[in-house]
């Protein structure tokens, strides 16, 4: 008793055999002709798979169902072979049997692309009106009606199969010698393109094959050749599956051990019947997939073509709005590893969608994605999409290639420091009142004088830019989804580094001497990201500068006077660096609740050094330290620490400084207190 019966008119027909024969289900492949019975046969390794060739009217399949008694019947006929769909569904509903259709998926045409025609007598109708040659790829059944034409003989060249009763037919109708092409397709864009140029064609008549029949390589070809497409459209088709869903069917009807990779397999072009030679045939596949600003007419071709094909869409709200009209399975969700998990408990969805905002290289939950995807059996691959940088430079008329990136969308950016630092600054923000808080923010620290652009709903039929400078725009309503480019003139790359004492607001508080600062923070060895503690701030002079060297880090200010802790936060507003946080109290308590560090500046140590410097090494074994001392007596306690502490890579200098001042026509030096600076790193070492 044969399980299936498969009308395996089409390559996927064909593949489709194939494949469940090769895990043990009986299939009966119905072909039209005995060249269809051949390329069936070649694929043929297996004593579950036969080949039955002949046309069949309602009648004899209904017969041949009653007596093949299959469990299911599946019709991959030809997109355009409405009237043999027809029968086999009757035939099924006469006779009982379960049908289901595979329907080969449309490519996306633009109107521009093609003369688009409701059959083919229209399409001869509008040849008739037209002077060029033509190159037909609609088949040898089509070729009657093309005799039509006045001058058909001349004109036209017809691409057929290479059959004899093909050809036979064909010469009968007056197609010979270079005017009858015979070959077996899908053929690539560059023969495509060869024969339109070898025929001297204006025009190429053809139907909307998909992809598997090479229809997009036909359009590729016609448009580089300069040849205007005349496409005849589709019938109207009868509800039924995707190839992929129709894998997922037949993998759950027969309990199958493998997963059925019908379209891997016509993508690959393995017709022979090979086993399958790669893990990533295997697994089921993650597109993840950049929509851009979130409505269809934004989304890449590419990106829209996977939707369609996807078994699965999943994706924020927002993001599945855009593709609802696919009419696929959803799952509205944007946690990474709740998408992972359902996909595990979904073994139906081969191909799944996921969508994400913008480009899934700019501050994308692809990030996310990737990391929870890693150690499973999904293969994962990204599609890019249109970024909102892009987009929103556009709209401005103005590049981006010199424009720093940033996001305060959910995370900590020193906003401040990058439109200080650059001309142009890009941030994507969160929530409808960070507008807002952004302006109060540039004003505070000094940059008011800067223009704002911001972009809310990017695309959208509501879109709306408004630009101006931050006190401008500080009082406005915004939505939730925005977007800003802040630009700069007056940016300066350049890192303040040995600031002059007095640029600072000094008050009462002691205060490292400028040149003391500069050595001492070069000895700190600062990377950009730096998460820095200053133990015995005082005014905040070395935290300043530390912030300055290190704009994407953080400083840690621990200061124990409430009169200097206020006058760093004056310092911080002066020199626009929002990344030092004031925390008031005594080390080491005070730095019991902060993250650990991966420097340290200690300028004051009110007699606790040994148990401040034991909490940084418990913090990080490995930090780097600087200790600056004015005494004897704090140097013999420095040394002491290191002699009892895993510390290494030790340095101690005494830098004197003396500074000219003028008296009469003289300038006499007038030294200053000499400073030992200690620079030493953990060596990795338990205490």
């Amino acid at each position: 008793m044969k399980q299936v019966i498969v009308f395996a008119g089409t390559t996927e027909g064909r593949i489709l055999s194939q494949e469940l024969s090769r895990q043990g289900v009986f299939v009966l492949a119905c072909v039209a002709t005995e060249y269809g019975e051949q390329l069936v046969e070649r694929l043929n390794t297996e004593e579950y798979l036969k080949v039955q060739a002949g046309r069949l009217n309602q009648e004899a399949m209904e017969q041949l169902f009653l007596q093949e008694q299959p469990d299911l019947v599946v019709d991959a006929t030809h997109p355009y072979a409405s009237a043999v769909s027809k029968n086999i569904r009757e035939s099924c509903q006469q006779t009982g049997r379960e049908y289901l259709r595979l329907i080969r998926q449309e490519s996306l045409v633009e109107e521009a692309d093609c003369t688009v025609v409701e059959d083919t007598k229209a399409a001869v109708e509008y040849l008739q009106g037209t002077s060029g040659n033509v190159l037909l790829t609609t088949g040898s059944k089509e070729l009657a009606a093309f005799t039509q034409l006045r001058d058909y003989q001349e004109r036209l060249y017809a691409r057929v199969l290479p059959m004899p009763e093909v050809v036979r037919g064909c010469q009968e109708m007056g197609f010979t010698g270079t005017h009858l092409l015979c070959m077996q397709g899908p053929f690539s864009q560059e023969l495509n393109e060869a024969m339109l140029r070898q025929v001297k064609a204006r025009y190429l008549v053809t139907k909307e094959s998909g992809k598997v029949g090479g229809f997009p390589e036909k359009l590729a070809a016609a448009k580089n050749a300069g040849v205007q497409v005349v496409l005849i459209g589709r019938p109207g088709e009868q509800p039924g599956k995707s190839p992929q869903q129709v894998c997922r069917i037949l993998e759950q009807r027969f309990s199958l051990s493998r997963p059925l990779r019908l379209e891997e397999q016509i993508l690959s072009g393995d017709l022979k019947g090979k086993q399958e030679a790669s893990d990533s045939r295997q697994k089921r596949q993650v597109i993840l997939a950049g929509i851009g600003m979130g409505v269809p007419e934004n989304m890449t071709r590419e990106v829209w073509e996977a939707c369609r094909q996807a078994d699965c869409l999943i994706g924020a709200k927002r993001m599945l709005a855009c593709v609802e009209e696919m009419h696929k399975p959803m799952y509205s969700c944007y946690r990474p590893l709740e998408i992972r998990d359902y996909l595990t408990a979904h073994p139906e969805y081969g191909r799944a969608v996921v969508l994400l905002s913008g480009d899934v290289g700019f501050y994308s939950g692809a990030k996310g994605l990737l990391e929870a995807f890693a150690d499973t059996d999904f293969q994962v691959n990204l599609l890019p999409g249109i970024s909102s940088v892009v987009y929103l430079c556009s709209r401005l008329k103005t590049s981006w290639e010199d424009v720093k990136l940033l996001s305060v969308h959910g995370r900590k950016s020193n906003l401040v420091a990058a439109v200080r630092e650059n001309p142009k600054v890009f941030t994507l923000l969160s929530g409808s009142g960070s507008v807002g808080e952004l302006c109060r923010q540039l004003e505070e620290y000094g940059l008011g004088q800067v223009k704002l652009t911001v972009g809310e709903r990017l695309h959208y039929p509501e879109e709306c830019l408004r630009s101006g400078s931050p006190g401008e725009l500080a009082g406005e309503h915004f939505g939730e989804l925005c977007a800003a480019l802040i630009e700069n003139p007056g940016a300066c790359s350049r890192i303040p580094s040995c600031v002059p004492d007095e640029a600072f607001i000094r008050g009462k508080a002691p205060m490292t001497k400028s040149e003391v600062r500069s050595v001492s923070v070069a000895k700190l060895c600062l990377p950009r990201d730096a998460v820095v503690y200053d133990v015995g701030a005082g005014t905040g002079s070395v935290s300043v500068e530390m912030a300055l060297q290190a704009p994407e880090g953080m400083v840690y200010a621990v200061e124990k006077k409430e009169e200097a802790a206020g006058l760093i936060q004056e310092n911080m507003r002066l020199f626009g660096t929002p990344n030092i946080q004031v925390v008031r109290g005594s080390a080491p308590e005070a730095l019991e609740e902060l993250p650990a560090p991966t420097h340290a500046f200690i300028g004051g140590s009110s007699g606790n050094l040994g148990e401040i410097l034991a909490r940084l090494l418990e913090k990080n074994p490995r930090i780097r330290l600087v200790i600056n001392a004015v005494t004897l007596e704090t140097l013999s306690e420095i040394q002491a620490c290191l002699s009892r502490l895993p510390l290494g890579e030790t340095e101690i200098l005494q830098l004197s400084i003396a500074k000219a001042r003028t008296l009469g026509s003289y300038h006499l030096l007038t030294g200053q207190n000499p400073v030992f600076i200690v620079s030493c790193t953990g060596t990795g070492q338990e205490l």
